[in-house]
């Protein structure tokens, strides 16, 4: 991926055990965060 790429279809679980999809952000602003490995620098 690439800046401004389109993000990818994911589904993650909430810390409130809901579901969080990319159709359920549609339309707010949202910054995905995408790290290489544990333990490194970010």
């Amino acid at each position: 991926m690439k800046e401004g790429d389109p993000a990818p279809k994911f589904a993650l679980m909430a810390d409130d055990e809901t579901v969080v999809t990319l159709d359920s952000l549609r339309g707010k602003n949202v910054v995905l965060f995408f790290y290489p490995k544990d333990n490194t620098s970010g």
